[in-house]
């Protein structure tokens, strides 16, 4: 795995040591030796991850981390800040500046790796995201102000935009369980609940926590881990956030949680303010991953759907007619396909004007797909012209189909504006995908000529190839 990582400490013995432990891994390194200089470099792009000391001259860790946050070119960089301090106040402080994570000196060369790859796949998701013209930022850490400067309001009222249901879950022994469900509650707009193993494996799509904060001990060595595992492999929870909990030092162990899925892990004993700092981030991460999914399917649902009809597209509708006419050359399989045109639709156009062709296509796209077996494949191809692949039927069944479509379309009104109803025609030419046909277009150039010769024919007519 590549990556560029800034490493941001004023003392250069450091900044060496960081880097020989992260240029072993292969990843590359750039050094900077002030906050200020960080903030330049990363400004400039190609920055992965940022590795920077807390306590600085001039800027700090955390001051240098909230200037990140809050220029759109750098808001989204991962950032680990290295503390040699144990001062809840100073991790609370990073936290709430935007910071994912923090490593303690002298630095746990295996939690640093497996760290850095985690937040490196999370930082080419969202890179992947931005390319295809996703939303820059939509932070945990841009609106955080008072949460840290006052420890007692932080605890008083809910965090804000901190939307998600979360799940503890520790063994049956444990009793940190309640305690902390009871502490985690006002601080969350939504449920924060005690689950067991079985209530989360039999949790459903509409139920699911968005967030899993997992013992990784449960009533065995390991057994959380593994928990978190088959949750992953689950439809209604492998989307959810993981934040794995164990005992203090356990830096191979945290190694493991986050290569097998962790969003992040966190120590026995913990404090609530930091693991709440911790799950907000968490909620966070997961609304952007839902959104940069709903976009991707978005993208793809563009790319197989015609946005006025609703059918499949020319795009898919001819791929759609390659892969069955590959089916019926090698299995020997039947299909057919029907080719459509609108009569006199140019007419439509000029006479009541676009917006009534529009809606003239859409009822016709209707009524066509309300006509057909779940199984036809139905698609727009043309301004005005239609194709039906029916799978598994004879010519005979062809022929009543197409028939079948005709008249439905005859009898279909489109209501005018201006009252009455309008109605069209439709011609059809209708065939058989012969196995000895090398491509999909060697029937659809066949039927299609079937088409014209029932548009020559007088329209509202069907011609059939083969009869």
């Amino acid at each position: 795995m590549t990556g560029r990582i800034l490493i941001v400490d004023d003392v250069a013995t450091n900044r060496i040591v960081m880097k020989v432990k992260l240029a072993a891994a292969c990843y590359d390194v750039v050094p900077a030796a002030s906050g200020a200089e960080a903030l330049e470099i990363a400004a400039s792009g190609g920055i992965d991850i940022i590795i920077m000391d807390m306590m600085m001259p001039g800027l700090s860790g955390a001051e240098t981390c909230r200037r990140l946050r809050g220029n759109p070119a750098t808001a989204t960089i991962p950032v680990i800040l290295v503390t040699a301090s144990e001062d809840t106040e100073a991790r609370m402080d990073g936290l709430s500046a935007g910071a994912d994570d923090f490593l303690s000196k002298p630095v746990d060369e295996l939690a640093l790796l497996a760290r850095v790859r985690s937040l490196l796949r999370s930082r080419g998701e969202e890179r992947d995201f931005q390319a295809r013209g996703g939303d820059v930022i939509e932070l945990a850490c841009a609106s955080m102000p008072g949460l840290a400067e006052a420890r007692a309001g932080f605890a008083a009222k809910p965090i804000e935009l901190a939307h998600g249901r979360i799940a503890l879950i520790g063994g049956s022994t444990a009793t940190w369980l309640p305690v902390q469900r009871d502490r985690l509650r006002p601080l969350f707009r939504e449920a924060v609940s005690i689950m067991n193993r079985d209530a989360a494996l039999a949790v459903t799509d509409g139920s699911a926590p968005d967030l899993f904060l997992i013992d990784a001990d449960l009533s065995a060595h390991n057994e959380g881990l593994r928990l978190m595992s088959e949750l992953r492999s689950r439809s209604a929870t492998r989307h959810a956030a993981f934040i794995v909990l164990l005992p203090k030092g356990d830096s191979e162990r945290a190694a493991t949680a986050l290569d097998l899925g962790a969003a992040d892990v966190s120590y026995h004993p913990f404090a609530v303010d930091e693991i709440s700092m911790r799950i907000r981030t968490q909620l966070a991460r997961k609304r952007r991953a839902d959104r940069m999914r709903s976009t991707l399917e978005s993208g793809l649902k563009m790319a197989m759907y015609d946005s006025l009809t609703g059918l499949h597209n020319r795009h898919y509708g001819l791929h759609q007619l390659e892969l069955v006419a590959t089916r019926c050359r090698a299995q020997g399989i039947k299909a057919g396909l029907i080719l459509m045109d609108v009569d006199h639709f140019k007419k439509v156009n000029d006479t009541y004007g676009h917006p009534v062709g529009d809606a003239v296509l859409a009822r016709v796209a209707q009524t066509l797909q309300a006509s057909l077996r779940a199984e036809d494949l139905v698609a727009r191809i043309g301004g005005e012209e239609f194709m039906a692949i029916l799978p598994d039927t004879d010519l005979r069944n062809v022929q009543v189909v197409a028939e079948r479509l005709r008249a439905a379309i005859e009898e279909m009104g489109v209501p005018l504006q201006c009252g009455g109803m309008l109605t069209v025609t439709l011609s059809l030419g209708a065939g058989m995908l012969d196995e000895r046909d090398t491509a999909g277009c060697e029937a659809l150039s066949r039927i299609d000529r079937a088409l014209y010769s029932a548009k020559d024919g007088g329209r509202n007519c069907v011609r059939l190839v083969g009869a």
